[in-house]
């Protein structure tokens, strides 16, 4: 089984949704239970709105939970070195543009693209893995490919980063 990292706070956030999610299940199972009553369940839009809802909260617990069970906990404050890894805050610069970006690289269930963080496992966050400042990297994107520029490279620790914000 393959182990996928993550932050400390990326994985107390996960054990909170869990926890939320399975105090919602009383809640869901109630709403089944009175939309029941109301009769004929083959037009009843309550009845099939409380199911699919307790469809998408039993699916996002299991995923939850079998995510959990993959997860190697990593303690962002432990890191520092010049090669871009997990955790790792990376400056690129796109070298036909002279746009900055600036991300940190984290798992891909606690990564926020808008916020500043990518997944290890994105196109972008690929190309990095293991490359030092001022190294190139080439991303295939949707539009074609982009050559980008390594301009710096921080480990910020767990409560520098993007997570943060969280």
């Amino acid at each position: 089984m393959e182990r996928i990292p993550i932050s400390k706070t990326g994985f107390r956030n996960l054990e909170r949704e869990l926890d939320r999610l399975k105090e919602e299940r009383p809640e869901v199972i109630e709403a089944i239970k009175v939309a029941r009553e109301e009769g004929d369940l083959r037009e009843n839009a309550g009845y099939e709105a409380a199911r699919e809802r307790q469809g998408l909260l039993e699916a996002r617990i299991k995923y939850i939970e079998s995510r959990l069970a993959t997860c190697q906990v990593v303690d962002l404050d432990t890191l520092d070195g010049e090669t871009v890894l997990f955790g790792a805050t990376v400056e690129i610069e796109n070298v036909d543009t002279g746009e900055t970006k600036r991300y940190t690289l984290l798992g891909p269930d606690e990564a926020e693209p808008n916020n500043g963080s990518i997944s290890i496992q994105s196109p972008v966050g690929q190309a990095l893995l293991g490359k030092e400042e001022g190294d190139d990297i080439i991303v295939n994107a949707p539009r074609g490919k982009i050559n980008y520029e390594i301009t710096a490279i921080e480990f910020l620790g767990e409560g520098k980063t993007a997570l943060a914000a969280s």
